[in-house]
């Protein structure tokens, strides 16, 4: 018996959640499998700022990134399905929030916080962490963001699996997600 085919996207896919948990590089390969665009909202923050992440706090503060970074996710919400991985703070924005969850399904990618320490230890490019205790910082991160993370459409577990792994959950939990909501649409 052959499987029908899972009809494209029709809205975009955020991922959300702490940084360092995979959403650029995961994101990347989620919108491969599903033959979606993919954009990094940092990447196209720096891209319309003309400065780097680093840049843009020490020069201009974190109350004006998130303000930036607030007008990159509306415009990007406005054109055609993506693949979105949104930095960690956006969803603490409440307008940036209740757009992404009129606009796009929101995934959670959620991991054990002593992996994501250890993978963002790796490199000195996040303006949060710099001169900090990487653990120290997301534990106090994660008790502020968790709750608003938790409002995402699903939450998947991405903890110390491959990129391929976490991929395939998620591609799961979407498939899952999409059923639901074409049922419900049906029965209306």
């Amino acid at each position: 018996m052959r499987r029908r085919a899972i009809p494209p996207p029709r809205r975009t896919i955020a991922l959300v959640g702490l940084m360092g948990v995979g959403k650029s590089s995961v994101g990347r390969r989620l919108a491969n499998r599903l033959k979606l665009p993919f954009a990094d909202a940092d990447v196209e923050i720096e891209a319309a700022a003309g400065m780097t992440i680093s840049e843009i706090f020490a020069s201009l503060g974190e109350t004006e990134f998130r303000a930036g970074e607030a007008r990159v996710i509306r415009r990007l919400l406005e054109g055609p399905p993506i693949v979105l991985a949104t930095g960690g703070g956006a969803m603490m924005n409440a307008e940036t929030r209740a757009l992404l969850k009129a606009q796009a399904d929101t995934v959670w990618l959620r991991a054990e916080l002593d992996v994501i320490a250890e993978r963002v230890a790796r490199r000195d490019t996040r303006p949060l962490l710099r001169g900090r205790d990487p653990l120290e910082v997301l534990t106090n991160l994660a008790e502020a963001r968790y709750p608003i993370y938790a409002q995402a459409d699903l939450t998947v577990d991405v903890g110390l699996g491959s990129h391929g792994q976490a991929v395939d959950a998620i591609h799961r939990e979407l498939r899952r997600h999409w059923k639901q909501k074409r049922r419900a649409e049906t029965k209306t």
